[in-house]
């Protein structure tokens, strides 16, 4: 699955269908799904489109002379959380009404639910998953909203998974005791028939997580190449791998086509904005991520035929779907026994010039934020027993060293 995200405006979902025509030009079986609130896909293919995939028909463009004469074949959809919203709301009403009864609190309508912070985001990612799971398809190409939207359906899962296991820890005889006392002897089926389903709550949400950490799971940020953009780029990046959601490459969209020798007021004005780009481009290269630049076209990359044009132009005979490879986001090292601090723990993180990463310690796991995004990160088991010695970011991330507890360190 490849998710296609960028700052809003930069052309992503036009890059994202560009990306699909091409791997199905080259025989994969895709499936390119819309997770944007604001759905733009359709308009883009020239195609209305659904919550169910339909086929969509590229003939040959001109953009290549060995492009080649047969029509590509691929399939898109757009999510509608509405109408999902109104599936789960049947399953999830009567637990949900179990849960805050006993609190006083009334039943909570479809029509509430759904301005829950996230609910949206988290409906459309398990669709997601339920198309890339049952379909035939060799590769899912996602069109996801603007940076901001994204980093919530990236991270949610993960965080509610955890806030739900914080609230409803797994052992059933917790659960049991907790829900059975506050609600009475009388109520403790109906209370079990609620433990069951934040059980399969929780199960469904690691697995939604569990998708994003897939090795073969990665995001593509479109971004241009404007230095406002590409500073938000560079968070993204950050608040990504903080996630350990791999980012496998960038695709720098509009750039001013060389003017070549030509002369004149407008080719001067194309010569002096490109050197800026490349100055914002040479800045991107610098995050070490294959970097591939699309100029601007002049006309609208809009319909089937124009986007399999595009593409060839994107990508050439090289493979869409090449990407930086993945290394581990999180490292710990033991630096010896006589060593001040014995582990080191190292998060790489691609962090900016002015960025300042908090750490805290909870309990068992180190919570770290960095440029206002914050991830409780499970520390390995030989850490717990270990306090913090310091910590220092620099170009290959951030490190935390601890040392041994001599109260909880066995001797």
């Amino acid at each position: 699955m490849l998710m296609f995200t960028g700052k809003g405006g930069v052309g992503k979902t036009t890059l994202a269908a560009a990306t699909a025509t091409r791997v199905a030009a080259r025989g994969g079986k895709v499936l390119v799904v819309s997770t944007d609130p604001a759905h733009s896909l359709g308009d883009c293919l020239g195609s209305a489109l659904c919550g169910e995939p339909r086929e969509v028909t590229a003939p040959p463009g001109d953009a290549r002379p060995d492009s080649g004469t047969a029509e590509v074949r691929f399939h898109a959809a757009e999510t509608a959380t509405r109408n999902l919203l109104d599936g789960v709301w049947g399953e999830l009403r009567e637990h949900l009404h179990t849960l805050l009864a006993s609190s006083g609190i009334a039943e909570v309508e479809a029509a509430e639910l759904t301005g829950f912070p996230g609910i949206e985001e988290l409906l459309a990612l398990a669709e997601v998953r339920r198309l890339a799971t049952e379909g035939p398809w060799d590769t899912v190409i996602v069109d996801c909203g603007p940076t901001a939207e994204t980093l919530r359906l990236l991270t949610l899962p993960e965080a509610l998974s955890g806030y739900l296991e914080r609230a409803f820890p797994r052992h059933r005889r917790v659960i049991r005791g907790v829900l059975a006392g506050a609600a009475g002897e009388p109520h403790t089926r109906r209370w079990d028939a609620a433990a069951d389903a934040l059980g399969r709550l929780a199960e469904r949400l690691g697995a939604l997580a569990g998708s994003l950490t897939d090795p073969r799971t990665s995001v593509r940020l479109v971004t241009t190449p404007e230095s406002l953009v590409a500073a938000e780029t560079r968070r993204t990046l950050t608040a990504l791998s903080l996630h350990q959601i791999h980012v496998d490459g960038l695709l720098v969209n509009r750039m001013v086509p060389d003017p070549g020798s030509a002369r004149g007021q407008a080719a001067a004005w194309m010569r002096t904005r490109r050197k800026e780009q490349r100055e914002v481009v040479d800045g991107l290269r610098g995050l070490g991520l294959p970097l591939r630049t699309v100029e601007y076209s002049a006309d609208e990359p809009a319909g089937p035929r124009m986007l399999r044009e595009l593409g060839e132009r994107i990508y050439g005979e090289s493979d869409p779907l090449d990407g930086a490879e993945r290394a581990p986001v999180i490292e710990l090292s033991d630096e010896g026994a006589d060593a001040w601090a014995r582990y080191c723990l190292r998060l790489a993180l691609p962090l900016g010039p002015d960025a300042e990463p908090e750490l805290a310690r909870v309990g068992d796991e180190l919570a770290v934020t960095v440029d206002g995004r914050r991830r409780l990160i499970a520390l390995p088991s030989v850490l717990r027993r270990c306090v913090v010695v310091d910590a220092a970011a620099g170009d290959d991330g951030l490190r935390v060293r601890f040392r041994p507890d001599p109260e909880q360190w066995m001797r």
